[in-house]
């Protein structure tokens, strides 16, 4: 009762970006405890020990199992796993690299000033800017994770991770040229996977919460230069994303072998079966969005429709984007994320599938 008007009380609660970017600012400026340095040497000496263990048994395996090594199928999954980690690999460098030079060159106040603070005009606004980067999915996570850090509300970042590798000029023109004699396919990607991103951010304005998101702590010298902090950042990111891609495509490589193409082909006169079936295609196969509308394009047995939900799903939601995600937010993130994207995705690819296909 001190006189402060009805709405001071709402105005100053501080919103999600603002309570994450003052908790993030609050850790950099926190020195890291005396015996953190000894628990990363004794981190990096247990990753030795592991990784020769895991040589010396895969030499064990090839002197006992050379003739199972050439099996068709072990084949056809080391060249999937091979692809998808050759594929990414750049990309996701690339992701890391830049997310690196926004944490050590880019002070937080300008992310302020040019990122709106309404979630309704910062996510549009996001993922407008993910049409104009060319990148693949795996470069986006660990961005998206960097402008985080550097104060944007999280629902702006997250429609940018969405946006990016989905609407970004070099996928609009492979899909032009994999669809040169349906051009309408063009279009019906970039309308449903930047809606699709769009109120998938505004959904997690409205309800998503801090504690859903694990920030991994980065902790540098205040005094380090510049460069110092750059170097750091970009070897912890790119260790940890990258052995979660490894994961992912493993993953994908596995299911590439196990599950029959004769089960496919059977459901693909069925129209919302034969979508939902893209779609789940679109996660196993883990196909980079540069190159998923020429496999699209390939299978001619499915409607247009259908075609649409494979390449606008997968450079939303795919194996190797869960296990990134999953080890750059936590679980708990993607507990949430993943179903949430998934039904945008399918809701954005049969709205707009049936207006323009």
């Amino acid at each position: 009762m001190s006189g402060q008007p009805a709405g001071s009380a709402s105005s100053a609660r501080p919103s999600l970006g603002d309570s994450l970017a003052s908790d993030f600012e609050d850790g950099e400026d926190e020195l890291p405890p005396p015996e953190w340095g000894r628990r990363r040497a004794r981190r990096r000496t247990a990753t030795v020990w592991v990784f020769a263990l895991l040589i010396a048994f895969m030499a064990y395996a090839h002197s006992w199992y050379t003739d199972d090594l050439t099996n068709e199928a072990f084949l056809a999954w080391a060249t999937i796993f091979t692809a998808i980690c050759l594929q990414a690999m750049p990309f996701l460098v690339f992701g890391v690299a830049l997310s690196a030079a926004l944490t050590a060159f880019v002070p937080a106040s300008v992310y302020r000033r040019i990122i709106p603070t309404r979630a309704g005009a910062a996510v549009p606004a996001a993922g407008a800017a993910g049409g104009v980067l060319p990148g693949c999915e795996c470069a986006s996570v660990p961005l998206a994770s960097g402008l985080i850090r550097r104060g944007v509300p999280p629902s702006a970042a997250l429609t940018f991770l969405l946006s990016a590798p989905a609407i970004n000029p070099v996928v609009l023109v492979a899909t032009g040229v994999a669809f040169a004699d349906q051009l309408e396919m063009v279009l019906a990607r970039l309308l449903a996977s930047f809606g699709a991103a769009v109120v998938v951010g505004w959904i997690w304005a409205r309800f998503g919460k801090t504690n859903w998101l694990r920030m991994r702590d980065q902790h540098h010298d205040p005094d380090a230069p510049k460069w110092v902090v750059f170097r750091d950042s970009m070897l912890h990111d790119l260790m940890h994303a990258g052995g979660y891609l490894v994961v992912g495509a493993a993953a994908a490589g596995t299911l590439n072998v196990v599950v029959p193409r004769e089960w496919i082909i059977t459901v693909a006169d069925l129209p919302v079966i034969s979508a939902l079936v893209m779609a789940a295609l679109a996660i196993l196969l883990s196909i980079c969005s540069e190159a998923d509308a020429f496999v699209a394009a390939s299978l001619t047995d499915f409607s247009p429709t259908a075609m649409l939900a494979f390449m606008v799903v997968g450079p939303m939601l795919d194996l190797k984007l869960i296990a990134l995600q999953a080890g750059t937010f936590g679980w708990r993130f993607v507990c949430r994320f993943a179903p949430l994207t998934l039904g945008m995705a399918l809701v954005f690819t049969f709205v707009i599938g049936g207006l323009l296909l």
